[in-house]
């Protein structure tokens, strides 16, 4: 009881940092979703979350998902996948995701599409930018975004929503900042393109260090985890440094 009482308070503190943000950024706070970030979160602990009313869950690893899925299908109403996908898991991860915030890479792409042909489905994405330029972070390159997104909305099964990016880890603010207006740009140069099957209503940014940034800067999903959940045994830079990940 105790364990559900504190993530109660969490949830509502994190739910008042977005309302406050929203407030300064002159933004309705139904503009901004929350999702919930569930890495190395117990099924009970992310359950508890649920029956307070959130609908929006995001895994990073393929395996994670695969574990906590048939305890979750029935409970929440929206999963998404959040970390780097590696071609040969894609089937694994279209049976429990609506969407995939990672898609970096065309050849990723094109595997994903024939897998949702023989499927007879289709899925949203949304296509990853690494705006620190970080090595240890996937994602297209910002001034290689735009030809990413037009090779990938040929691909029919594929529905382009918009964009995500994990931000620079770091206490300078304006670098953070730079991150998530370096997004921002590439959503508005898209949508003055218009290019067929894309769409560009998405922003994925922002976590529990810097959500308040992400959404002045115009954030429509911001990804929170430890803020909720409480701190797990490593930072959120550990859980997100990719280069750990074997690319394909």
């Amino acid at each position: 009881m105790k364990n559900t009482q504190e993530i109660a308070l969490r949830l509502t503190e994190v739910r008042s940092r977005i309302a406050r943000a929203c407030a300064r950024a002159n933004r309705n706070p139904s503009e901004v979703r929350l999702l919930l970030a569930t890495k190395t979160v117990d099924i009970p602990r992310i359950k508890a979350v649920l029956e307070l009313g959130e609908t929006l869950i995001g895994e990073n690893k393929v395996q994670e998902l695969k574990e906590k899925g048939p305890s979750l299908v029935n409970t929440v109403k929206e999963a998404h996948f959040i970390g780097h996908l590696q071609s040969n898991k894609i089937k694994d991860v279209l049976k429990w995701v609506s969407c995939i915030q990672s898609i970096d890479r065309l050849s990723l792409a094109q595997k994903l599409q024939r897998r949702l042909e023989y499927e007879n489905r289709s899925i949203e994405v949304l296509i990853q930018v690494n705006t620190s330029y970080e090595t240890s972070k996937f994602g297209v390159a910002p001034e290689k975004a735009i030809e990413l997104i037009k090779e990938v909305a040929v691909l029919k099964n594929i529905k382009i929503k918009g964009l995500m990016t994990i931000g620079l880890f770091s206490a300078d603010e304006q670098k953070v900042r730079k991150c998530f207006k370096v997004l921002k740009n590439v959503q508005q140069e898209v949508r003055h393109l218009q290019i067929p099957n894309v769409t560009m209503d998405e922003l994925s940014m922002g976590m529990s260090g810097d959500l308040e940034i992400a959404i002045e800067e115009g954030a429509t999903i911001v990804r929170v985890g430890t803020s909720i959940f409480g701190e797990r045994a490593y930072p959120d830079s550990y859980y997100w440094n990719e280069e750990k990940e074997i690319r394909s």
